[in-house]
């Protein structure tokens, strides 16, 4: 028992990331966030290709500087009281980005009502 005890040491030892990553596909909007404002920066739009408690990994038209700070908004898959949309609202650091792809670390989150769109007119 103690050496099963130690191989799952040496596994856990060599994997740095403290979360689970689950595939998870949904629309993604991020904004840089400045020091002078909130609301300055750029901003795009992706899809997430995994997510943990403690990060995102997302895909991005644009490369984004590692340690820049981001607030992400996921469209969330549950609804609250199953009939009003959510969204996951996270704000971190991007930790890697490559051609594509930019991941961020989470710092803090909460879950918000997304505005309701309303029907989509097709003519």
């Amino acid at each position: 028992m103690l050496a099963g005890a130690k191989m799952s040491l040496e596994k856990d030892k060599d994997d740095r990331r403290s979360a689970d990553r689950f595939p998870i596909e949904r629309e993604v909007r991020y904004r840089v966030l400045s020091r002078k404002s909130s609301t300055d920066g750029e901003s795009g739009v992706g899809i997430t290709v995994n997510m943990s408690s403690n990060g995102v990994l997302f895909t991005t038209d644009r490369y984004l500087l590692p340690g820049r700070r981001l607030e992400v908004s996921i469209s969330w898959p549950a609804q609250l009281n199953s009939k009003i949309a959510l969204k996951l609202v996270a704000r971190g650091r991007v930790v890697r980005s490559e051609e594509g792809r930019a991941a961020i670390e989470i710092h803090q989150y909460e879950f918000r009502t997304q505005a309701n769109q309303g029907p989509t007119v097709v003519q």
